[in-house]
């Protein structure tokens, strides 16, 4: 089965103007049509469906594809590039993780580093946390902001609605201008609940294997989880948008996420219309003569082999 005959993508999507309250969204969702079992083959066979729209898109070179992945922590944003991604040509494939800023960021604008990152034509980048960070942890935390020396704000009572506001309006003019120049932008905040992150966060403690995953500055962050969900919500809400939308993705369930992201990505392909480029008269008749070459090659080296042979 066709990834695009499993997923309905307007259940996901968030339709420009809607204000989102996630609380209307359910983590645990997983659809009515398949079990995890069945889930997981889906996707296996689905990533050689991607890898083949990721070779059009190269060989077309008309479009590259942003993809956006969001979460809180433990929700699953790496393994889903993990299982999802997998199928891809390494060679077209970018994924960047966005921490902290440096000092050399800083001193840039907030979007200067992204704008390194993005995709050339016939490319997927993925960004894993991207330029969102700057208006959800910043959005936690203000005081961060006042690292960028902003003009006028040099202290946290000077970041108001209206500076919030202007950053959402960047953004949307940031992925308006990509989307124009070719650049497809599919943006995923996976909806994990509550109590399935402390669930994640006990495996990643009483796990050796997943040590490494766990830090404090997790359960620091966790505590923050009622102000991470406002910022999220006015977040999507302000930036979703025709050419750049946002899809909720329930993540309880990691095996129906990553078959619902990939449904809705290979959906999306599908709206480009991709297709390997086709050749004019001349350059046919440049490949017949190029053929016409080769087997001569060929028939020359057999006659060589039946002349030693001969001797």
């Amino acid at each position: 089965m066709k990834l695009d005959k499993l997923i309905d993508f307007n259940k996901h999507k968030v339709t420009q103007g809607t204000k989102v309250s996630l609380g209307d969204y359910d983590t645990e969702y997983t659809g009515e049509r398949f079990g995890k079992r069945e889930a997981e083959a889906l996707l296996e066979a689905g990533r050689e469906q991607l890898a083949e729209m990721q070779d059009k898109l190269y060989a077309h070179n008309r479009y590259s594809v942003l993809i956006v992945l969001q979460a809180m922590d433990a929700a699953g944003k790496d393994s889903s590039i993990k299982h999802i991604m997998s199928g891809f040509n390494p060679q077209g494939v970018k994924v960047f993780s966005f921490k902290a800023p440096s000092v050399s960021e800083l001193d840039h604008d907030f979007l200067w580093r992204h704008y390194k990152a993005l995709p050339a034509r016939g490319e997927i980048c993925i960004f894993n946390r991207s330029h969102y960070e700057n208006v959800l942890v910043t959005r936690v935390h203000p005081e961060y902001i006042l690292s960028e020396h902003l003009p006028g704000i040099d202290a946290v009572d000077k970041i108001t609605d209206d500076f919030w506001s202007d950053r959402f309006r960047q953004i949307c003019r940031f992925e308006e201008n990509l989307s124009e120049n070719g650049t497809m932008i599919l943006k995923f905040f996976l909806h994990l609940s509550l109590d399935e992150q402390k669930k994640r966060f006990l495996e990643r403690i009483d796990d050796p294997s997943k040590n490494w995953k766990f830090s404090m500055g997790d359960l620091v962050e966790r505590g923050f989880w009622n102000s991470y969900q406002r910022a999220y919500e006015e977040a999507i809400s302000a930036t979703s948008t025709d050419y750049a939308p946002w899809f909720i993705i329930p993540a309880d369930d990691k095996w129906f996420s990553r078959l619902a992201i990939a449904g809705i990505i290979y959906q999306y392909f599908e709206k480009l219309s991709l297709h390997y480029p086709s050749l004019n008269e001349s350059q046919k008749a440049e490949l017949k003569k190029a053929r016409l070459q080769l087997m001569s090659e060929q028939t020359v080296a057999k006659t060589r082999r039946k002349s030693r042979t001969s001797r």
